[in-house]
Protein backbone atom coordinates (compact mmCIF):
# COMPACT_ATOMS: atom_id res chain seq x y z
CA UNK A 1 0.00 0.00 0.00
CA UNK A 2 1.09 3.53 -0.74
CA UNK A 3 0.90 6.57 1.48
CA UNK A 4 -1.24 9.33 -0.05
CA UNK A 5 -1.95 12.92 0.99
CA UNK A 6 -4.86 14.75 -0.65
CA UNK A 7 -6.57 18.13 -0.51
CA UNK A 8 -9.90 19.34 -1.87
CA UNK A 9 -10.27 22.38 -4.13
CA UNK A 10 -13.40 24.05 -5.44
CA UNK A 11 -12.25 24.46 -9.05
CA UNK A 12 -10.00 22.71 -11.53
CA UNK A 13 -7.83 25.83 -12.08
CA UNK A 14 -7.16 26.06 -8.32
CA UNK A 15 -6.32 22.35 -8.23
CA UNK A 16 -4.01 22.71 -11.25
CA UNK A 17 -2.22 25.63 -9.55
CA UNK A 18 -1.71 23.47 -6.45
CA UNK A 19 -0.33 20.65 -8.60
CA UNK A 20 2.09 23.10 -10.22
CA UNK A 21 3.27 24.22 -6.77
CA UNK A 22 3.90 20.59 -5.89
CA UNK A 23 5.97 20.18 -9.07
CA UNK A 24 7.88 23.38 -8.29
CA UNK A 25 8.79 21.87 -4.90
CA UNK A 26 10.23 18.67 -6.35
CA UNK A 27 7.22 16.33 -6.51
CA UNK A 28 7.13 14.27 -9.71
CA UNK A 29 4.30 14.29 -12.24
CA UNK A 30 3.77 10.55 -11.72
CA UNK A 31 3.16 11.21 -8.01
CA UNK A 32 0.41 13.84 -8.42
CA UNK A 33 -3.10 13.41 -9.79
CA UNK A 34 -6.31 15.39 -9.65
CA UNK A 35 -9.91 14.33 -10.20
CA UNK A 36 -13.45 15.45 -9.42
CA UNK A 37 -15.39 13.92 -6.53
CA UNK A 38 -19.18 13.95 -6.96
CA UNK A 39 -21.47 15.31 -4.23
CA UNK A 40 -22.53 12.99 -1.43
CA UNK A 41 -25.02 10.34 -2.43
CA UNK A 42 -24.03 10.41 -6.10
CA UNK A 43 -21.53 7.59 -5.94
CA UNK A 44 -23.82 4.70 -6.80
CA UNK A 45 -22.14 1.97 -8.71
CA UNK A 46 -23.55 -0.65 -11.01
CA UNK A 47 -24.15 -3.91 -9.10
CA UNK A 48 -21.59 -5.68 -11.28
CA UNK A 49 -18.94 -3.15 -10.20
CA UNK A 50 -19.40 -4.23 -6.60
CA UNK A 51 -18.50 -7.83 -7.37
CA UNK A 52 -15.91 -7.49 -10.10
CA UNK A 53 -14.52 -10.87 -11.01
CA UNK A 54 -17.40 -12.80 -9.48
CA UNK A 55 -19.51 -14.88 -11.86
CA UNK A 56 -22.84 -13.26 -12.66
CA UNK A 57 -25.91 -14.68 -10.98
CA UNK A 58 -28.94 -15.36 -13.14
CA UNK A 59 -32.41 -15.50 -11.69
CA UNK A 60 -35.30 -16.91 -13.67
CA UNK A 61 -37.95 -15.21 -11.55
CA UNK A 62 -38.57 -11.46 -11.83
CA UNK A 63 -38.62 -9.42 -8.64
CA UNK A 64 -41.99 -9.75 -6.87
CA UNK A 65 -42.95 -6.06 -7.14
CA UNK A 66 -42.20 -6.03 -10.84
CA UNK A 67 -44.30 -9.18 -11.31
CA UNK A 68 -47.33 -7.67 -9.53
CA UNK A 69 -46.97 -4.49 -11.55
CA UNK A 70 -46.82 -6.38 -14.85
CA UNK A 71 -49.82 -8.48 -13.79
CA UNK A 72 -51.95 -5.39 -13.06
CA UNK A 73 -51.00 -3.71 -16.34
CA UNK A 74 -51.62 -6.88 -18.37
CA UNK A 75 -55.04 -7.48 -16.81
CA UNK A 76 -55.96 -3.84 -17.46
CA UNK A 77 -54.79 -4.05 -21.08
CA UNK A 78 -56.74 -7.25 -21.79
CA UNK A 79 -59.87 -5.91 -20.11
CA UNK A 80 -59.60 -2.64 -22.03
CA UNK A 81 -59.14 -4.45 -25.36
CA UNK A 82 -62.15 -6.70 -24.72
CA UNK A 83 -64.34 -3.75 -23.72
CA UNK A 84 -63.19 -1.74 -26.74
CA UNK A 85 -64.01 -4.58 -29.16
CA UNK A 86 -67.34 -5.26 -27.48
CA UNK A 87 -68.48 -1.65 -27.62
CA UNK A 88 -67.55 -1.08 -31.24
CA UNK A 89 -68.83 -4.48 -32.36
CA UNK A 90 -72.22 -3.65 -30.87
CA UNK A 91 -72.46 -0.69 -33.22
CA UNK A 92 -71.51 -2.85 -36.24
CA UNK A 93 -68.30 -0.96 -36.91
CA UNK A 94 -65.91 -2.00 -39.67
CA UNK A 95 -62.93 -4.26 -38.90
CA UNK A 96 -60.29 -1.44 -38.93
CA UNK A 97 -62.39 0.55 -36.45
CA UNK A 98 -62.70 -2.52 -34.17
CA UNK A 99 -58.90 -3.08 -34.30
CA UNK A 100 -58.26 0.58 -33.47
CA UNK A 101 -60.80 0.37 -30.65
CA UNK A 102 -59.06 -2.75 -29.29
CA UNK A 103 -55.70 -0.97 -29.32
CA UNK A 104 -57.09 2.14 -27.68
CA UNK A 105 -58.92 0.03 -25.10
CA UNK A 106 -55.75 -1.93 -24.37
CA UNK A 107 -53.78 1.26 -23.86
CA UNK A 108 -56.40 2.80 -21.57
CA UNK A 109 -56.80 -0.49 -19.70
CA UNK A 110 -53.05 -0.72 -19.13
CA UNK A 111 -53.07 2.85 -17.86
CA UNK A 112 -55.93 2.08 -15.47
CA UNK A 113 -54.17 -1.13 -14.36
CA UNK A 114 -51.01 0.83 -13.61
CA UNK A 115 -52.97 3.42 -11.62
CA UNK A 116 -54.87 0.75 -9.67
CA UNK A 117 -51.59 -1.00 -8.85
CA UNK A 118 -50.03 2.29 -7.71
CA UNK A 119 -53.01 3.08 -5.47
CA UNK A 120 -53.08 -0.42 -3.96
CA UNK A 121 -49.54 -0.13 -2.62
CA UNK A 122 -49.22 1.38 0.84
CA UNK A 123 -47.66 4.81 0.93
CA UNK A 124 -44.09 4.59 2.02
CA UNK A 125 -41.88 7.39 3.10
CA UNK A 126 -38.17 6.85 2.74
CA UNK A 127 -35.69 9.40 3.97
CA UNK A 128 -32.59 9.17 1.88
CA UNK A 129 -29.69 9.20 4.26
CA UNK A 130 -26.18 9.38 2.96
CA UNK A 131 -23.55 8.46 5.47
CA UNK A 132 -20.77 9.72 3.26
CA UNK A 133 -18.61 12.38 4.83
CA UNK A 134 -16.42 13.37 1.89
CA UNK A 135 -17.19 16.79 0.43
CA UNK A 136 -17.53 17.37 -3.29
CA UNK A 137 -14.77 19.09 -5.22
CA UNK A 138 -11.55 18.57 -7.12
CA UNK A 139 -9.19 16.33 -5.18
CA UNK A 140 -5.45 16.69 -5.63
CA UNK A 141 -3.81 13.47 -4.47
CA UNK A 142 -0.09 13.09 -3.92
CA UNK A 143 1.84 9.83 -3.61
CA UNK A 144 4.19 10.53 -0.70
CA UNK A 145 6.60 8.85 1.69
CA UNK A 146 6.65 9.39 5.47
CA UNK A 147 9.47 11.94 5.08
CA UNK A 148 7.66 14.28 2.67
CA UNK A 149 4.00 13.83 3.58
CA UNK A 150 3.86 16.96 5.77
CA UNK A 151 5.56 18.99 3.03
CA UNK A 152 2.92 17.87 0.50
CA UNK A 153 0.14 18.67 2.98
CA UNK A 154 1.61 22.12 3.68
CA UNK A 155 1.82 22.93 -0.04
CA UNK A 156 -1.79 21.82 -0.60
CA UNK A 157 -2.98 23.89 2.38
CA UNK A 158 -1.04 27.01 1.31
CA UNK A 159 -2.44 26.64 -2.22
CA UNK A 160 -5.95 26.91 -0.79
CA UNK A 161 -6.74 23.24 -0.30
CA UNK A 162 -9.35 22.20 2.25
CA UNK A 163 -9.95 18.93 4.05
CA UNK A 164 -6.32 17.82 3.86
CA UNK A 165 -6.31 14.06 4.39
CA UNK A 166 -3.96 11.12 4.66
CA UNK A 167 -4.75 7.72 3.18
CA UNK A 168 -3.23 4.43 2.21
CA UNK A 169 -4.12 2.98 -1.12
CA UNK A 170 -2.95 1.54 -4.40
CA UNK A 171 -1.01 4.05 -6.49
CA UNK A 172 -0.70 2.81 -10.07
CA UNK A 173 0.40 4.59 -13.23
CA UNK A 174 0.26 8.00 -11.62
CA UNK A 175 -3.22 7.58 -10.13
CA UNK A 176 -4.92 6.62 -6.89
CA UNK A 177 -6.22 3.35 -8.32
CA UNK A 178 -8.47 2.20 -5.47
CA UNK A 179 -9.93 5.58 -4.43
CA UNK A 180 -13.46 5.14 -3.07
CA UNK A 181 -15.41 8.39 -2.64
CA UNK A 182 -17.75 6.67 -0.17
CA UNK A 183 -14.93 6.05 2.30
CA UNK A 184 -14.68 8.53 5.14
CA UNK A 185 -11.54 10.65 4.74
CA UNK A 186 -8.94 10.55 7.50
CA UNK A 187 -7.93 14.16 8.21
CA UNK A 188 -4.28 14.96 8.54
CA UNK A 189 -4.98 16.38 12.00
CA UNK A 190 -1.51 17.81 12.62
CA UNK A 191 -1.83 20.28 9.76
CA UNK A 192 -5.61 20.85 10.03
CA UNK A 193 -5.30 21.83 13.71
CA UNK A 194 -2.43 24.23 13.00
CA UNK A 195 -4.58 26.09 10.46
CA UNK A 196 -7.73 26.27 12.64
Amino acid sequence: MSLIVAGRFTTFPAAEDAAQKLFDNGFLGEDVTLFFVNPRGQHARHPLDEHAGAPPTISSAPPPTLHRHQYAVTIGAVAGAVIGVAVFSAFAASMPVVVIAAGTGAYLGALVGRMVHARSRPLEHHDVVHHELRNSGVLVAVHVCPENQMEAARILREAGGADIERATGRWQRGKWADFDPRQTPVPLTDLNQQQA
